[in-house]
């Protein structure tokens, strides 16, 4: 199976070529790019003023609203501190700039965060509960993000776990199905590992943490539950479970759509295979047509 990237590399090759552009020397070029991202999530690539000098990188997120209440501000302020602009560019949630004046000389790592910047965004619900696990304090209101249109995720800490329920919506009735048996092979999967997280998954109905709640009940949803324990939430292993978990939902749904195209490549291979099976059981007939010296054909009448 394949791990999705969680950066965007449409942002990190654009700045990195105009970086080395500027390092060797050439013309600097205006720049207006947009580029889409998963859960609807748009990027912004574009000059300050004019200025084709000054790079702003900015994002939008329509759930941000929601990450700010979970401390996306003080996250982004400490991951890019020198390069956030305020107030962000019009339409957007947060925007960075980057100067072709001023390259830093750790600039491969600047440009790796900015591909970051969704996964940043992310991190923040997702740092604030670890921490409530790790400091014991249970009771704290369970966190809502709709990041998604139907589409839900819930963060909840407890003093020895923290769980993380993603609710998903199938399009396809055959997704459903397909989902299923990814699922269980995923669950098969863990029980050979003691350090990967238990996987709970349940179809149409919400599981018994959501049962107090506008969890919706639905023919084409489905719920999947992460029992995360602290030796997944310690602060030297938080930051690759926050990579995985928060790209899950994608990763459940890529690899969806890779099984139903295998499915129907084999399908349709299988039955150009029959159809020559059936050209070649088909019974020849003897032709009447006869051909003069010329290459004309007529029919011979008796």
């Amino acid at each position: 199976m394949i791990l999705l990237e969680i950066n965007n590399r449409v942002v990190e090759d654009t700045l990195t070529l105009k970086i080395k552009n500027a390092q060797a020397g050439l013309k600097n070029e205006s720049i207006d790019v947009t580029v889409a991202d998963f859960d609807g999530v748009l990027y912004h690539i574009s000059n300050l003023n004019g200025d084709k000098s000054k790079i702003r990188i900015s994002i939008a997120l329509k759930f941000y609203k929601q990450l700010q209440e979970h401390g996306a501000d003080e996250l982004l302020k400490r991951e890019y501190d020198s390069y956030l602009m305020v107030p962000p560019e019009n339409g957007y949630n947060v925007t960075c700039l980057l100067d072709l004046e001023n390259i830093p000389s750790d600039w491969p790592e600047v440009v790796k965060k900015l591909g970051l910047l969704k996964r940043n965004c992310f991190a923040s619900v997702f740092e604030k509960y670890f921490n409530f696990q790790e400091a014991g304090d249970e009771g704290q209101k369970r966190a809502v993000i709709h990041y998604r249109t139907d589409e839900t995720l819930y963060v909840e800490a407890k003093s020895d776990r923290v769980t993380v329920v993603f609710s998903t919506r199938f399009r396809d009735e055959d997704d459903v199905i397909i989902g299923k048996v990814f699922m269980q092979e995923l669950k098969e999967g863990l029980r050979a590992s003691h350090t990967a997280p238990p996987v709970l998954f349940s179809h149409r109905e919400p599981p018994l943490e959501l049962q107090d709640t506008d969890a919706k009940v639905d023919d084409n949803v489905g719920y999947v539950t992460f029992v995360l324990f602290p030796r997944h939430t310690a602060k030297n292993t938080r930051d690759n479970t926050i990579n995985l978990i928060h790209m899950f939902r994608h990763y459940l749904h890529y690899h969806i759509k890779c099984s139903k195209a295998y499915i129907h490549s084999r399908m349709r291979a299988k039955t150009s295979e029959f159809l020559k099976v059936l050209n070649r059981a088909r019974p020849e007939t003897k032709s009447t047509d006869k051909k003069t010296i010329t290459g004309r054909t007529f029919i011979r009448r008796d």
